[in-house]
């Protein structure tokens, strides 16, 4: 098959060989609109630039690319990738890079994303987050002409592409023994997306260690925001035969939790206990403080950066277990009401 060239694009884009030229080196000269639908044309016909030009050139974009598929809103609230963003720059800025960071609605924008990305050779390398069960990114992930990746999850779901990981699945085994040791029978799970593959992961996991040890393992779903959080709460609170602790798949949503608790008269940890995920210093402001599975996000971010320029440098593939998160047992948990 023939090369796609710059004169190419710009007969199918109707412009200039040099806007085409403005567009993909990423240089002013071109408008947003213009440049885009270039880049999405370009991605389109698959083009790739000149490997004999880049290696005498030398050209690199310094830079590394994190897309998040989500609404905008929710980082405003959500502290972990705050701090795992803070955790990559930490790397980046010891080797003069950038971080290409780009919030869009879905993966089908995402991959739309990373597509122009890798046409125009914006970024030297992606890190990849929230993993899904045959996750349609993976294509974009593997082959001779993909970017260096990091997927930051579980191996099983990273489809060969080196992953950093938690093992979420042990984490919230130890957590289920420990409310059961405190003679919890009815415990609930508010999970965070349901598409996510480390969601499926704590599900399996909370429902082994639950059905082995005779308990009553109760499930509601939500996303990760406060208000999705505090209804799946207060279902689990309100049905005929309520849950007497509840574990949250983040932080936010037990604070949304916590708050539930409150407004049906229901004390905590004396009547019901909670357990929170990530332990972000939010946790530690709750009254009670709230009891956590805890792991280092930032510096769980600065691992993935590091692992990435590995890959950048063609280190080969590989899995790197970041750490278990530790169960922090502060004020929101205690004996069931039956036990105390």
């Amino acid at each position: 098959m023939a090369r796609i060239t710059i004169a190419d694009i710009a007969d199918r884009a109707g412009v200039s060989t040099g806007a085409v030229s403005y567009a993909l080196n990423d240089r002013p000269g071109v408008s947003a609109a213009t440049r885009e639908r270039i880049l999405a044309i370009a991605a389109e016909m698959g083009w790739q630039p000149s490997q004999a030009a880049r290696s005498l050139s030398g050209a690199k974009a310094e830079t590394v690319g994190l897309i998040l598929a989500r609404a905008p809103e929710t980082l405003g609230f959500e502290s972990f990738y705050m701090q795992f963003v803070a955790g990559i720059e930490q790397v980046l800025s010891e080797r003069s890079y950038g971080l290409l960071l780009q919030v869009v609605p879905d993966v089908a924008a995402e991959i739309a994303a990373h597509r122009r990305w890798r046409a125009a050779r914006r970024v030297d390398g992606v890190v990849v987050v929230d993993p899904r069960q045959d996750d349609p990114r993976l294509p974009l992930l593997n082959g001779p002409d993909a970017l260096p990746a990091v997927v930051v999850g579980d191996p099983a779901l990273a489809g060969g592409v080196t992953a950093v990981w938690t093992d979420d699945g042990s984490a919230l085994r130890e957590c289920v023994r420990y409310l059961d040791g405190l003679g919890h029978r009815r415990i609930g799970r508010v999970t965070g997306t349901e598409e996510f593959g480390h969601t499926h992961i704590r599900d399996l996991a909370f429902f082994d260690e639950s059905r082995a040890r005779g308990l009553e393992p109760r499930v509601a779903r939500a996303d990760f925001t406060p208000e999705a959080g505090a209804a799946a709460t207060r279902t689990l609170l309100t049905s005929p035969d309520p849950v007497t602790a509840v574990v949250f798949d983040n932080d936010v949503m037990a604070l949304a939790g916590l708050g539930v608790a409150h407004g049906l008269g229901i004390r905590v940890p004396q009547e019901l206990s909670l357990v929170a995920w990530d332990d972000s210093p939010l946790c530690e402001a709750a009254f009670p403080q709230l009891t956590a599975l805890s792991h280092d996000v930032t510096r769980y971010g600065a691992h993935v950066a590091r692992r990435l320029f590995d890959r950048m440098e063609g280190a080969p593939y590989g899995s790197f277990l970041d750490a278990t998160p530790e169960l922090r047992v502060r004020g929101s948990t205690g004996p069931a009401p039956s036990a105390a």
